[in-house]
């Protein structure tokens, strides 16, 4: 029998953005892995006893001061941390503000949206999978090809489908993969190459939690055959919760900044540290997920 749902409603200290983190969400939709409607969230995330599907209610206000969790029971109090991490509600808002608020280029930007969240990772592997899926291609070209592997590799959980983890990526080889996808050999090849390091004993998980391991993980990432800077610093944005990482070559960012070349760009952002993260969320949320 399928234990009872439980609700939790998680505090958010400081308040939260919601309507930029409802259009996060939505734009990175995984087809038959997740869902999203009118800020109800829903998605599969890993537990003790295996996959569950839980969801989470930001509401249709601008602004929220409780998200609200529906998970099972048996494992609601395991899943809690795990969505206020996912979720960076416990992240410190009022340190991050008062710092870039005083950039003239990203006061405006901080004021309009006080509490602006940065989604992190629900499964470090999966993150990192999607990620190689979305470079030089559009979220929504991505988000395709992401379904397409759940649909070929996932686990069915009730009605929605767990993502595929690093074992059975690898175990379908490059060929398999591109079979299912339709993503070029190149992006295949690289995918599997990851999907491997992971199965491998590449703990992107373990890394979220220490930065010396962090750092290794990130060189490790980038030793593989398709993985560049951009690939990497994603990751450690938000697989390993690094707050300072920087995307100096991202397109979005660079247009944001008037078109400056990615040298530039990080010069323009040392004010920044230790906050290089969230300046670039309020920047891509200007550009990207701004109404």
């Amino acid at each position: 029998m399928r234990p009872a749902v439980a609700q939790r409603l998680l505090e958010v200290p400081g308040g939260l953005a919601a309507d930029p983190l409802r259009r996060f969400l939505r734009a990175h939709v995984v087809p038959g892995a997740e869902r999203h409607l009118d800020g109800v969230h829903e998605r599969v995330v890993p537990t003790r006893r295996g996959p569950v599907e839980i969801r989470i209610d930001l509401g249709t206000s601008p602004r929220c001061t409780t998200v609200v969790l529906d998970a099972p029971g048996d494992v609601v109090d395991e899943v809690t941390p795990l969505v206020r991490r996912w979720l960076d509600l416990d992240a410190d808002h009022v340190s991050v503000e008062a710092w870039l608020g005083a950039d003239p280029l990203l006061a405006p930007l901080v004021a309009a949206r006080p509490g602006l969240r940065f989604p992190r990772a629900v499964v470090g592997a999966e993150t990192a999978v999607l990620t190689v899926l979305g470079q030089q291609v559009s979220l929504a070209a991505a988000c395709t090809f992401a379904g397409r592997l759940v649909a070929a590799y996932g686990t069915p959980v009730d009605t929605l489908v767990a993502f595929p983890g690093p074992q059975a990526l690898a175990a379908a080889g490059a060929e398999g993969i591109q079979a299912v996808t339709g993503i070029t050999g190149a992006r295949a090849r690289t995918l599997h190459a990851l999907a491997t390091a992971i199965a491998d004993g590449l703990d992107l998980e373990a890394a979220a939690l220490d930065p010396v391991r962090a750092a290794a993980a990130h060189a490790e990432l980038l030793a593989l055959p398709g993985i560049g800077p951009w690939t990497a610093d994603y990751v450690a944005l938000r697989v390993f919760g690094d707050s300072d990482a920087f995307l100096s070559g991202d397109l979005v960012l660079r247009r944001a900044l008037g078109g400056m070349s990615a040298k530039a760009a990080v010069a323009r952002a040392e004010p920044w540290r230790p906050w290089r993260g969230y300046a670039l969320l309020h920047l891509w949320t200007a550009e990207v997920f701004a109404p």
